[in-house]
């Protein structure tokens, strides 16, 4: 059995004295573990990093083998996603939601998304947006998508603004306001293209997709939700205000 294809390492474990198990997520062949031998030498180490996207190769006598990888580097961001607070919290996040997916079950867009989020993580605001759309898209991948195309009360496009606690469809202001205490805010920006969000509505939208999060998947499954949650959610709140600081400073008139 082989297979060839990029990756991302989102993680690895010491196997013996000089290997290492790591653990890639690919486009065509889900979360995925294999060995790579000599993995903890001085050259393959640095290589081998969350974060890093590798030219992969999997070889296996069986399909339900461990296999062995053989890797190479595409894009190399381990060392600048570690050297921020939102790059490492952001990856580990990341990682610990991935593991919610069985092992080699394919989930492309789960993987392009990480991508493209990867990618951010040097910009806290669209960092924190493009999280949160990764845990909607989580939701959906796992079966629990919520549907915010149009409101469930009257079936209008526009104007949405709640999302039903019990039932995950949005509902449009009209429809919604006389029940605004028992349903969520559905922040604007997640209904348009990334990068269009303000950090005020971050914190609805983290409110809302964590909701979902603890309902259908921590909770059944008798699991906490992630501790790098808040921690991620926390450092992108500083990063932002040391950013607005710094701006306002360079507007200050001497």
């Amino acid at each position: 059995m082989e297979w060839s294809e990029h990756g991302i390492a989102v993680g690895t474990r010491r196997h013996g004295e000089t290997d290492i198990i790591l653990e890639v997520v690919t486009a065509a062949h889900g979360r995925h573990l294999g060995l790579v031998k000599g993995g903890r030498s001085r050259r393959l180490r640095p290589v081998l990093q969350p974060g890093n996207t590798l030219a992969l190769v999997w070889r296996a006598r069986l399909h339900e083998h461990l296999g062995n990888f053989r890797a190479e580097p595409v894009t190399e961001r381990s060392a600048a996603l570690m050297a921020s607070r939102v790059g490492a919290f952001g990856l580990a996040l990341a990682g610990a939601y991935l593991r919610l997916l069985p092992e080699r079950d394919p989930h492309p867009r789960l993987y392009e998304a990480l991508a493209v989020m990867l990618d951010c993580l040097d910009r806290p605001v669209l960092a924190a947006e493009l999280m949160a759309r990764f845990e909607l898209l989580l939701l959906d991948e796992l079966g629990f998508g919520l549907d915010l195309e149009r409101c469930a009360a009257t079936g209008v496009n526009d104007g949405l603004a709640y999302v039903s606690p019990r039932s995950g469809r949005a509902i449009s202001l009209s429809a919604g306001e006389p029940y605004a205490d028992r349903l969520l805010p559905l922040p604007a920006f997640l209904l348009l293209a990334p990068g269009a969000t303000e950090p005020a509505g971050l914190e609805e939208a983290f409110r809302l997709t964590g909701y979902f999060l603890e309902r259908h998947v921590y909770q059944p499954r008798d699991q906490a939700m992630p501790e790098g949650r808040e921690s991620f959610v926390r450092a992108v709140q500083s990063a932002a205000e040391a950013i607005d600081g710094r701006t306002a400073g360079m507007g200050a008139t001497p």
